[in-house]
Protein backbone atom coordinates (compact mmCIF):
# COMPACT_ATOMS: atom_id res chain seq x y z
CA UNK A 1 0.00 0.00 0.00
CA UNK A 2 1.39 3.46 -0.65
CA UNK A 3 3.17 4.60 2.41
CA UNK A 4 1.78 7.82 4.48
CA UNK A 5 4.72 9.87 4.25
CA UNK A 6 3.38 13.11 3.52
CA UNK A 7 4.17 14.08 7.26
CA UNK A 8 6.98 14.08 7.23
CA UNK A 9 8.36 14.99 3.67
CA UNK A 10 7.68 18.91 4.82
CA UNK A 11 11.19 18.51 6.21
CA UNK A 12 12.54 15.80 5.15
CA UNK A 13 12.91 17.99 1.30
CA UNK A 14 14.10 21.01 3.03
CA UNK A 15 16.89 20.51 0.57
CA UNK A 16 14.81 20.93 -2.25
CA UNK A 17 16.15 21.04 -5.43
CA UNK A 18 19.54 22.19 -5.75
CA UNK A 19 20.43 24.26 -8.65
CA UNK A 20 24.21 25.37 -10.11
CA UNK A 21 26.99 24.90 -12.56
CA UNK A 22 29.61 22.60 -12.27
CA UNK A 23 32.96 23.38 -13.45
CA UNK A 24 35.91 21.23 -15.25
CA UNK A 25 37.44 19.22 -12.47
CA UNK A 26 41.79 18.90 -11.79
CA UNK A 27 42.62 15.98 -10.13
CA UNK A 28 45.93 17.00 -8.04
CA UNK A 29 49.30 16.11 -10.27
CA UNK A 30 50.44 12.27 -8.91
CA UNK A 31 53.48 12.65 -6.45
CA UNK A 32 56.75 12.36 -8.00
CA UNK A 33 58.10 8.50 -7.06
CA UNK A 34 61.04 8.35 -4.87
CA UNK A 35 63.67 5.94 -3.95
CA UNK A 36 62.79 6.54 -0.61
CA UNK A 37 59.21 5.90 -0.74
CA UNK A 38 59.94 2.73 -2.61
CA UNK A 39 62.58 1.68 0.02
CA UNK A 40 59.51 2.23 3.17
CA UNK A 41 57.12 0.22 0.70
CA UNK A 42 59.56 -2.94 0.77
CA UNK A 43 59.79 -2.40 4.26
CA UNK A 44 55.95 -2.56 5.17
CA UNK A 45 55.40 -5.53 2.86
CA UNK A 46 55.29 -4.35 -0.81
CA UNK A 47 57.29 -5.83 -2.99
CA UNK A 48 57.75 -3.28 -6.00
CA UNK A 49 56.90 -4.41 -9.49
CA UNK A 50 56.04 -0.86 -11.26
CA UNK A 51 52.18 -2.51 -11.92
CA UNK A 52 48.96 -1.98 -10.34
CA UNK A 53 49.71 -4.30 -7.65
CA UNK A 54 51.44 -1.93 -5.94
CA UNK A 55 48.41 -0.51 -4.68
CA UNK A 56 48.50 -3.43 -1.87
CA UNK A 57 50.98 -4.97 0.83
CA UNK A 58 51.87 -8.98 -1.00
CA UNK A 59 49.70 -10.70 1.45
CA UNK A 60 46.51 -9.04 -0.41
CA UNK A 61 47.33 -9.30 -3.59
CA UNK A 62 46.22 -12.88 -4.40
CA UNK A 63 42.77 -11.34 -2.61
CA UNK A 64 42.27 -8.12 -4.95
CA UNK A 65 44.82 -9.06 -8.12
CA UNK A 66 43.47 -12.61 -8.99
CA UNK A 67 44.76 -16.02 -8.71
CA UNK A 68 44.22 -17.73 -11.66
CA UNK A 69 44.28 -17.98 -15.90
CA UNK A 70 41.20 -17.18 -18.15
CA UNK A 71 38.51 -20.42 -18.66
CA UNK A 72 35.46 -21.27 -20.10
CA UNK A 73 32.74 -23.42 -20.23
CA UNK A 74 30.11 -25.03 -22.35
CA UNK A 75 28.54 -21.00 -22.15
CA UNK A 76 31.22 -18.84 -21.02
CA UNK A 77 34.22 -17.41 -22.00
CA UNK A 78 36.74 -15.25 -19.94
CA UNK A 79 39.54 -13.10 -20.77
CA UNK A 80 42.47 -11.64 -19.08
CA UNK A 81 43.10 -8.03 -18.81
CA UNK A 82 46.74 -7.76 -20.45
CA UNK A 83 47.94 -5.08 -16.92
CA UNK A 84 47.63 -6.71 -13.73
CA UNK A 85 45.44 -5.92 -11.10
CA UNK A 86 43.39 -3.21 -13.01
CA UNK A 87 40.05 -4.30 -10.45
CA UNK A 88 37.78 -4.04 -13.85
CA UNK A 89 34.25 -2.71 -12.14
CA UNK A 90 31.34 -0.83 -14.65
CA UNK A 91 31.07 -2.48 -18.08
CA UNK A 92 29.25 -0.95 -21.66
CA UNK A 93 28.68 -2.29 -24.68
CA UNK A 94 28.74 0.80 -27.34
CA UNK A 95 26.58 0.41 -30.33
CA UNK A 96 29.38 -1.00 -32.71
CA UNK A 97 29.99 -3.69 -29.94
CA UNK A 98 33.43 -2.74 -28.76
CA UNK A 99 32.91 -3.36 -24.83
CA UNK A 100 34.40 -0.66 -22.86
CA UNK A 101 34.58 -0.96 -18.73
CA UNK A 102 36.37 1.00 -16.04
CA UNK A 103 40.16 -0.36 -14.46
CA UNK A 104 39.02 1.01 -10.83
CA UNK A 105 42.31 0.56 -9.22
CA UNK A 106 44.11 2.84 -12.47
CA UNK A 107 41.35 4.83 -12.41
CA UNK A 108 40.59 4.84 -16.45
CA UNK A 109 38.95 2.98 -19.20
CA UNK A 110 39.66 0.35 -21.57
CA UNK A 111 38.47 -1.15 -24.34
CA UNK A 112 37.33 -4.89 -25.60
CA UNK A 113 37.33 -5.67 -28.99
CA UNK A 114 35.28 -9.19 -29.44
CA UNK A 115 36.17 -9.54 -32.68
CA UNK A 116 39.78 -9.17 -32.61
CA UNK A 117 40.09 -10.23 -29.02
CA UNK A 118 42.33 -7.34 -28.25
CA UNK A 119 42.58 -4.55 -25.32
CA UNK A 120 43.01 -1.39 -25.54
CA UNK A 121 43.75 0.60 -22.10
CA UNK A 122 43.42 4.86 -22.21
CA UNK A 123 46.10 6.13 -19.92
CA UNK A 124 44.44 8.65 -17.28
CA UNK A 125 47.23 11.12 -17.24
CA UNK A 126 45.91 13.15 -14.47
CA UNK A 127 44.83 9.81 -12.29
CA UNK A 128 47.05 10.03 -9.20
CA UNK A 129 49.75 7.31 -8.93
CA UNK A 130 48.56 4.84 -6.28
CA UNK A 131 44.95 6.50 -6.25
CA UNK A 132 41.93 3.90 -6.45
CA UNK A 133 38.64 4.10 -6.40
CA UNK A 134 35.35 2.70 -7.26
CA UNK A 135 33.06 2.96 -10.79
CA UNK A 136 29.79 1.58 -10.38
CA UNK A 137 27.72 3.34 -13.41
CA UNK A 138 28.86 3.97 -16.69
CA UNK A 139 26.42 4.63 -19.87
CA UNK A 140 26.70 5.48 -23.57
CA UNK A 141 25.83 8.99 -25.02
CA UNK A 142 25.09 9.88 -28.62
CA UNK A 143 28.17 11.88 -28.81
CA UNK A 144 30.47 8.88 -28.86
CA UNK A 145 31.54 9.32 -25.37
CA UNK A 146 31.78 7.29 -22.26
CA UNK A 147 30.82 8.80 -18.90
CA UNK A 148 31.12 6.68 -15.49
CA UNK A 149 31.19 7.65 -12.08
CA UNK A 150 33.84 7.80 -9.81
CA UNK A 151 33.71 7.70 -5.42
CA UNK A 152 37.03 8.55 -4.73
CA UNK A 153 36.99 12.27 -5.81
CA UNK A 154 33.18 12.70 -6.16
CA UNK A 155 33.61 13.37 -9.93
CA UNK A 156 32.02 12.34 -13.07
CA UNK A 157 34.09 11.56 -16.09
CA UNK A 158 33.33 11.62 -19.83
CA UNK A 159 35.90 9.84 -22.28
CA UNK A 160 35.72 10.82 -25.98
CA UNK A 161 35.99 7.66 -27.67
CA UNK A 162 36.86 8.93 -30.92
CA UNK A 163 39.29 11.71 -29.65
CA UNK A 164 40.63 9.18 -26.86
CA UNK A 165 39.89 12.38 -24.45
CA UNK A 166 39.37 12.35 -20.63
CA UNK A 167 37.27 14.97 -19.01
CA UNK A 168 35.94 15.21 -15.80
CA UNK A 169 32.82 17.01 -13.86
CA UNK A 170 32.58 17.79 -10.25
CA UNK A 171 29.77 16.19 -8.53
CA UNK A 172 27.83 17.79 -6.00
CA UNK A 173 29.08 16.54 -2.98
CA UNK A 174 26.54 16.42 0.36
CA UNK A 175 28.27 17.39 3.76
CA UNK A 176 27.56 13.95 5.39
CA UNK A 177 29.70 12.42 2.47
CA UNK A 178 28.83 11.15 -1.12
CA UNK A 179 29.29 8.25 -3.11
CA UNK A 180 27.92 8.66 -7.11
CA UNK A 181 27.29 5.33 -8.17
CA UNK A 182 25.05 4.15 -10.87
CA UNK A 183 24.57 6.25 -14.07
CA UNK A 184 22.07 6.37 -16.86
CA UNK A 185 21.76 8.44 -19.70
CA UNK A 186 18.18 9.62 -19.90
CA UNK A 187 17.24 11.87 -23.25
CA UNK A 188 19.28 15.02 -22.65
CA UNK A 189 20.53 14.17 -18.77
CA UNK A 190 22.75 12.01 -17.01
CA UNK A 191 20.97 10.54 -13.65
CA UNK A 192 23.20 9.66 -11.14
CA UNK A 193 22.53 8.02 -7.47
CA UNK A 194 23.94 9.20 -4.76
CA UNK A 195 24.29 6.30 -2.39
CA UNK A 196 25.38 8.07 0.69
CA UNK A 197 24.68 11.41 0.47
CA UNK A 198 20.97 10.90 -0.34
CA UNK A 199 19.95 12.32 -3.14
CA UNK A 200 19.96 11.56 -7.23
CA UNK A 201 21.33 14.30 -9.32
CA UNK A 202 20.20 14.91 -12.64
CA UNK A 203 22.57 16.49 -15.12
CA UNK A 204 21.86 18.62 -18.50
CA UNK A 205 23.61 17.13 -21.08
CA UNK A 206 22.56 19.90 -23.51
CA UNK A 207 25.69 21.98 -22.47
CA UNK A 208 29.68 22.14 -22.90
CA UNK A 209 31.27 20.02 -19.87
CA UNK A 210 32.94 23.08 -18.58
CA UNK A 211 29.54 24.47 -17.77
CA UNK A 212 26.76 21.86 -17.38
CA UNK A 213 24.04 22.83 -14.75
CA UNK A 214 22.62 20.02 -12.57
CA UNK A 215 19.30 19.67 -10.06
CA UNK A 216 19.04 17.37 -7.34
CA UNK A 217 16.42 15.75 -4.95
CA UNK A 218 16.92 15.63 -1.80
CA UNK A 219 15.63 11.87 -0.51
CA UNK A 220 12.97 12.05 2.24
CA UNK A 221 14.92 10.10 4.72
CA UNK A 222 17.72 11.42 6.80
CA UNK A 223 21.21 9.51 6.85
CA UNK A 224 20.29 6.71 4.69
CA UNK A 225 21.04 5.30 1.33
CA UNK A 226 19.97 5.65 -2.07
CA UNK A 227 19.34 2.99 -4.10
CA UNK A 228 19.51 1.83 -7.82
CA UNK A 229 17.11 3.93 -10.42
CA UNK A 230 15.08 3.51 -13.58
CA UNK A 231 12.93 5.38 -15.33
CA UNK A 232 9.59 3.70 -16.95
CA UNK A 233 7.82 4.40 -19.99
CA UNK A 234 6.02 7.34 -18.75
CA UNK A 235 9.09 9.24 -17.77
CA UNK A 236 8.63 8.71 -14.05
CA UNK A 237 12.32 7.70 -12.00
CA UNK A 238 11.58 5.16 -9.84
CA UNK A 239 14.00 4.78 -6.82
CA UNK A 240 15.01 3.34 -3.50
CA UNK A 241 15.85 4.82 -0.02
CA UNK A 242 16.63 2.92 3.08
CA UNK A 243 18.54 2.75 5.86
CA UNK A 244 19.35 -1.58 6.93
CA UNK A 245 17.05 -3.14 9.52
CA UNK A 246 15.20 -0.08 10.19
CA UNK A 247 13.16 1.47 7.37
CA UNK A 248 12.86 1.82 3.24
CA UNK A 249 11.13 3.47 0.71
CA UNK A 250 10.34 3.25 -2.87
CA UNK A 251 9.83 6.28 -4.75
CA UNK A 252 8.17 7.43 -7.62
CA UNK A 253 9.28 10.90 -9.24
CA UNK A 254 7.18 12.88 -11.87
CA UNK A 255 9.73 13.77 -14.09
CA UNK A 256 7.84 15.64 -16.71
CA UNK A 257 5.11 17.34 -13.83
CA UNK A 258 8.63 18.70 -12.28
CA UNK A 259 9.32 20.23 -15.76
CA UNK A 260 6.26 21.35 -16.39
CA UNK A 261 6.35 23.35 -13.75
CA UNK A 262 9.88 24.67 -13.57
CA UNK A 263 8.98 27.81 -14.70
CA UNK A 264 6.32 28.65 -11.95
CA UNK A 265 9.59 27.80 -9.20
CA UNK A 266 11.03 30.24 -11.52
CA UNK A 267 8.92 32.82 -11.31
CA UNK A 268 9.24 32.90 -7.42
CA UNK A 269 5.93 30.31 -6.61
CA UNK A 270 6.87 27.46 -4.04
CA UNK A 271 5.41 24.31 -5.09
CA UNK A 272 5.99 21.26 -2.51
CA UNK A 273 8.65 18.62 -3.53
CA UNK A 274 6.58 16.60 -2.39
CA UNK A 275 3.74 17.02 -5.32
CA UNK A 276 5.99 15.15 -7.67
CA UNK A 277 6.31 11.49 -5.46
CA UNK A 278 4.13 8.61 -5.19
CA UNK A 279 5.80 6.64 -1.91
CA UNK A 280 5.36 3.45 -0.96
CA UNK A 281 7.42 1.47 2.24
CA UNK A 282 9.46 -1.94 1.27
CA UNK A 283 8.90 -5.48 2.74
CA UNK A 284 9.75 -5.88 5.69
CA UNK A 285 12.98 -8.73 4.73
CA UNK A 286 13.88 -6.44 1.38
CA UNK A 287 16.40 -4.30 3.78
CA UNK A 288 19.82 -3.93 0.80
CA UNK A 289 17.77 -2.43 -2.09
CA UNK A 290 20.76 -2.25 -4.30
CA UNK A 291 19.48 -2.51 -8.19
CA UNK A 292 16.40 -1.55 -9.52
CA UNK A 293 15.11 -1.84 -13.12
CA UNK A 294 11.56 -1.21 -14.87
CA UNK A 295 9.99 -4.48 -17.08
CA UNK A 296 8.07 -3.65 -20.68
CA UNK A 297 5.01 -3.80 -18.45
CA UNK A 298 6.01 -1.00 -16.10
CA UNK A 299 6.69 -3.37 -13.32
CA UNK A 300 9.80 -2.51 -10.84
CA UNK A 301 12.38 -5.25 -9.76
CA UNK A 302 14.30 -4.91 -6.92
CA UNK A 303 17.27 -7.06 -5.66
CA UNK A 304 18.11 -7.53 -2.19
CA UNK A 305 22.02 -7.73 -1.73
CA UNK A 306 21.25 -9.04 1.87
CA UNK A 307 19.62 -12.30 1.27
CA UNK A 308 18.91 -14.67 -1.98
CA UNK A 309 15.81 -12.48 -2.22
CA UNK A 310 14.32 -10.32 -5.42
CA UNK A 311 10.93 -8.36 -5.45
CA UNK A 312 8.60 -7.39 -7.88
CA UNK A 313 6.50 -4.07 -7.51
CA UNK A 314 3.24 -3.75 -9.69
CA UNK A 315 2.20 0.01 -9.80
CA UNK A 316 -1.03 -1.14 -10.44
CA UNK A 317 -2.04 -3.20 -7.31
CA UNK A 318 0.74 -1.94 -5.29
CA UNK A 319 1.90 -4.78 -4.00
CA UNK A 320 5.26 -6.60 -4.00
CA UNK A 321 5.76 -10.08 -5.38
CA UNK A 322 9.20 -12.46 -3.32
CA UNK A 323 11.06 -14.45 -5.21
CA UNK A 324 14.11 -16.43 -4.25
CA UNK A 325 17.40 -17.70 -6.00
CA UNK A 326 18.80 -21.08 -6.06
CA UNK A 327 20.81 -21.98 -2.70
CA UNK A 328 24.45 -21.28 -3.72
CA UNK A 329 26.78 -23.75 -4.54
CA UNK A 330 29.44 -25.43 -2.40
CA UNK A 331 32.35 -24.28 -4.61
CA UNK A 332 31.37 -20.55 -4.02
CA UNK A 333 31.22 -20.72 -0.12
CA UNK A 334 33.84 -23.80 0.79
CA UNK A 335 32.38 -23.99 4.30
CA UNK A 336 35.37 -25.60 5.02
CA UNK A 337 34.68 -24.38 8.63
CA UNK A 338 31.40 -25.59 8.97
CA UNK A 339 30.11 -21.76 9.94
CA UNK A 340 27.87 -21.42 7.04
CA UNK A 341 24.17 -22.84 7.82
CA UNK A 342 21.80 -20.92 5.55
CA UNK A 343 24.51 -19.86 2.23
CA UNK A 344 22.71 -16.70 0.60
CA UNK A 345 23.04 -15.67 -2.89
CA UNK A 346 23.10 -12.13 -2.80
CA UNK A 347 21.82 -10.68 -5.96
CA UNK A 348 23.44 -7.25 -6.81
CA UNK A 349 22.28 -5.19 -9.83
CA UNK A 350 19.50 -5.63 -12.05
CA UNK A 351 18.64 -4.91 -15.93
CA UNK A 352 15.66 -6.02 -18.17
CA UNK A 353 15.50 -6.27 -21.59
CA UNK A 354 12.23 -5.94 -24.51
CA UNK A 355 12.50 -9.92 -24.44
CA UNK A 356 10.56 -10.17 -21.32
CA UNK A 357 13.62 -11.03 -19.28
CA UNK A 358 15.16 -9.65 -15.95
CA UNK A 359 18.79 -10.45 -15.53
CA UNK A 360 20.78 -9.85 -12.13
CA UNK A 361 24.43 -10.97 -10.71
CA UNK A 362 24.73 -13.15 -7.93
CA UNK A 363 27.58 -12.17 -6.02
CA UNK A 364 28.19 -14.55 -3.37
CA UNK A 365 26.98 -17.51 -5.86
CA UNK A 366 29.20 -16.83 -8.79
CA UNK A 367 26.82 -16.64 -11.39
CA UNK A 368 24.83 -14.59 -13.87
CA UNK A 369 21.28 -14.56 -13.82
CA UNK A 370 18.36 -14.86 -16.80
CA UNK A 371 14.45 -14.60 -15.28
CA UNK A 372 11.86 -15.00 -17.38
CA UNK A 373 9.16 -12.40 -16.28
CA UNK A 374 6.28 -14.73 -18.33
CA UNK A 375 7.31 -18.31 -17.58
CA UNK A 376 9.13 -17.62 -14.25
CA UNK A 377 11.61 -19.88 -15.24
CA UNK A 378 15.26 -19.08 -13.83
CA UNK A 379 18.15 -20.07 -15.20
CA UNK A 380 21.78 -19.48 -13.63
CA UNK A 381 25.17 -19.32 -15.40
CA UNK A 382 28.00 -20.70 -12.85
CA UNK A 383 31.52 -18.38 -13.33
CA UNK A 384 34.70 -20.51 -13.88
CA UNK A 385 36.64 -18.11 -12.31
CA UNK A 386 36.65 -18.18 -8.66
CA UNK A 387 38.65 -16.98 -5.18
CA UNK A 388 39.38 -18.61 -2.52
CA UNK A 389 40.24 -15.21 -0.48
CA UNK A 390 36.22 -14.07 -0.66
CA UNK A 391 35.01 -17.77 0.76
CA UNK A 392 35.92 -20.12 3.20
CA UNK A 393 37.83 -22.08 1.28
CA UNK A 394 40.15 -24.92 3.00
CA UNK A 395 42.90 -24.10 0.64
CA UNK A 396 43.74 -20.84 -0.58
CA UNK A 397 45.24 -21.19 -3.83
CA UNK A 398 42.14 -23.62 -5.10
CA UNK A 399 40.83 -21.68 -8.07
CA UNK A 400 37.96 -23.90 -7.51
CA UNK A 401 36.55 -22.15 -4.58
CA UNK A 402 35.52 -19.19 -4.15
CA UNK A 403 33.92 -15.83 -5.84
CA UNK A 404 35.27 -13.74 -8.76
CA UNK A 405 33.55 -10.75 -7.66
CA UNK A 406 31.19 -9.99 -10.59
CA UNK A 407 29.80 -6.70 -9.77
CA UNK A 408 29.52 -5.23 -13.03
CA UNK A 409 27.70 -6.75 -16.62
CA UNK A 410 25.91 -5.35 -19.35
CA UNK A 411 23.36 -7.87 -21.68
CA UNK A 412 23.02 -7.15 -25.39
CA UNK A 413 22.12 -9.56 -28.22
CA UNK A 414 21.94 -12.70 -26.14
CA UNK A 415 25.71 -12.15 -24.64
CA UNK A 416 25.91 -10.98 -20.81
CA UNK A 417 29.56 -9.26 -20.79
CA UNK A 418 30.62 -8.86 -17.27
CA UNK A 419 34.00 -7.91 -15.09
CA UNK A 420 35.53 -10.01 -12.06
CA UNK A 421 36.58 -7.09 -10.23
CA UNK A 422 38.59 -9.62 -7.61
CA UNK A 423 40.35 -11.67 -10.92
CA UNK A 424 41.17 -8.84 -12.99
CA UNK A 425 39.04 -10.62 -16.23
CA UNK A 426 35.88 -9.76 -18.20
CA UNK A 427 34.19 -12.46 -19.73
CA UNK A 428 30.92 -13.26 -21.53
CA UNK A 429 27.70 -15.48 -21.18
CA UNK A 430 26.47 -16.97 -24.43
CA UNK A 431 22.45 -16.70 -23.14
CA UNK A 432 21.63 -18.18 -26.86
CA UNK A 433 23.58 -21.40 -26.66
CA UNK A 434 20.99 -24.55 -25.80
CA UNK A 435 20.64 -25.75 -22.56
CA UNK A 436 21.84 -29.25 -21.31
CA UNK A 437 18.57 -29.83 -19.69
CA UNK A 438 14.83 -28.15 -19.55
CA UNK A 439 12.35 -28.79 -16.38
CA UNK A 440 9.23 -28.47 -15.90
CA UNK A 441 6.37 -29.37 -12.76
CA UNK A 442 2.83 -31.10 -13.19
CA UNK A 443 1.09 -28.28 -11.37
CA UNK A 444 1.59 -24.27 -11.52
CA UNK A 445 0.49 -23.79 -7.98
CA UNK A 446 -0.93 -25.63 -4.73
CA UNK A 447 -2.78 -24.57 -1.55
CA UNK A 448 -3.17 -26.42 1.78
CA UNK A 449 -3.47 -25.92 4.87
CA UNK A 450 -0.84 -25.89 7.99
CA UNK A 451 0.07 -29.41 8.69
CA UNK A 452 -0.51 -30.16 5.32
CA UNK A 453 1.49 -32.10 2.62
CA UNK A 454 1.01 -32.02 -1.07
CA UNK A 455 3.62 -33.63 -3.92
CA UNK A 456 5.16 -32.02 -7.20
CA UNK A 457 6.34 -34.11 -10.06
CA UNK A 458 9.73 -32.30 -11.41
CA UNK A 459 9.82 -33.53 -15.20
CA UNK A 460 14.05 -33.50 -16.31
CA UNK A 461 14.15 -33.31 -20.13
CA UNK A 462 17.84 -34.02 -20.76
CA UNK A 463 19.93 -33.02 -24.12
CA UNK A 464 23.20 -33.95 -23.09
CA UNK A 465 24.50 -37.19 -22.17
CA UNK A 466 26.19 -36.71 -19.10
CA UNK A 467 23.33 -37.10 -17.34
CA UNK A 468 25.16 -38.40 -14.11
CA UNK A 469 26.44 -34.51 -13.56
CA UNK A 470 22.89 -33.88 -12.51
CA UNK A 471 21.93 -32.25 -9.25
CA UNK A 472 18.68 -31.06 -8.01
CA UNK A 473 18.21 -27.76 -6.13
CA UNK A 474 15.35 -26.22 -4.07
CA UNK A 475 14.71 -23.27 -2.51
CA UNK A 476 12.02 -21.20 -1.17
CA UNK A 477 10.68 -17.52 0.25
CA UNK A 478 9.54 -17.36 3.34
CA UNK A 479 7.36 -15.43 6.06
CA UNK A 480 9.20 -12.25 7.76
CA UNK A 481 8.41 -13.65 10.99
CA UNK A 482 8.93 -17.76 10.88
CA UNK A 483 11.73 -17.04 8.48
CA UNK A 484 12.40 -20.54 6.66
CA UNK A 485 10.12 -22.53 8.87
CA UNK A 486 7.00 -22.23 6.57
CA UNK A 487 7.79 -24.81 3.99
CA UNK A 488 9.09 -28.04 4.52
CA UNK A 489 11.09 -30.03 1.47
CA UNK A 490 11.80 -33.32 0.77
CA UNK A 491 12.49 -35.66 -2.25
CA UNK A 492 13.66 -38.64 -3.99
CA UNK A 493 14.61 -38.96 -7.78
CA UNK A 494 12.84 -41.19 -9.88
CA UNK A 495 15.02 -42.54 -12.75
CA UNK A 496 16.93 -39.70 -14.07
CA UNK A 497 14.37 -37.69 -15.84
CA UNK A 498 11.63 -37.18 -12.39
CA UNK A 499 12.05 -36.27 -9.01
CA UNK A 500 8.93 -36.46 -6.55
CA UNK A 501 9.14 -33.40 -4.51
CA UNK A 502 6.76 -33.39 -1.16
CA UNK A 503 5.88 -30.13 0.47
CA UNK A 504 5.23 -29.50 4.11
CA UNK A 505 3.22 -26.47 5.38
CA UNK A 506 4.96 -26.16 8.73
CA UNK A 507 2.51 -25.97 11.86
CA UNK A 508 4.50 -22.93 12.62
CA UNK A 509 3.86 -20.79 8.66
CA UNK A 510 1.98 -17.95 8.64
CA UNK A 511 -1.11 -18.41 5.95
CA UNK A 512 0.26 -16.54 2.88
CA UNK A 513 1.64 -16.56 -0.95
CA UNK A 514 5.18 -17.77 -1.20
CA UNK A 515 7.05 -18.84 -4.38
CA UNK A 516 8.83 -22.82 -4.25
CA UNK A 517 11.52 -22.52 -6.55
CA UNK A 518 12.64 -26.12 -7.83
CA UNK A 519 14.93 -27.29 -10.01
CA UNK A 520 18.26 -28.90 -11.58
CA UNK A 521 22.14 -28.02 -12.05
CA UNK A 522 25.68 -29.15 -13.01
CA UNK A 523 28.54 -27.50 -12.57
CA UNK A 524 27.95 -25.15 -15.40
CA UNK A 525 23.92 -24.08 -14.96
CA UNK A 526 21.16 -24.09 -13.30
CA UNK A 527 17.64 -24.64 -14.51
CA UNK A 528 14.52 -23.74 -12.51
CA UNK A 529 10.67 -23.11 -12.32
CA UNK A 530 9.05 -20.94 -9.90
CA UNK A 531 5.73 -22.90 -8.36
CA UNK A 532 2.86 -20.49 -6.63
CA UNK A 533 2.17 -22.28 -2.90
CA UNK A 534 -0.58 -20.66 -0.52
CA UNK A 535 -1.01 -21.81 2.59
CA UNK A 536 -4.59 -20.78 4.16
CA UNK A 537 -5.81 -19.27 7.10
Amino acid sequence: MKQKTKGYLAFAFLGGILLTSTVLFALPPPPATMTEEEIAMEEQGFTITNTPMDNFPDDQRATFCGVGDPKSTSYVKEYQIPTLCTQPLAIKVAPDGNVWFIESNVGQIAKFDPVSEKFTEFENEVWPEGARTMSWGMDYSSDGAMWYTDEMFDTIWRFDTIGEKYEAVTFPASEEGSLPQKLTISGSNIIVNDFTGSKITFFDLSQYVDEITYSSIVAPIPNSFTGDFAVDSENNLWYTNWVPQVTGLLLKFNIEKYKQDSYLSSTGMDIPLENYFEIYDLPEDLNTANGLSIDENDNVWIADTSSSFFFKFNPNTQKFTKFVTSTPQESTYGNSTGIIKSPISRPYWTETDMNGNLYFNEQTSNQLAVFNIDSEQLVEYMIPSKNPNWADCENRSNSNCGVAQIFGFDVIDNYIWFTEWAENKIGVVDIKKPLPFAVNTNVESITFKKGETETISLNIDTFSSNIDDINFNFAHTASTVTKSSDLLISYEFNNFDEIIVSVTASEFALSGDYKLLLGVFNSEVSVSKYIDVIIEP
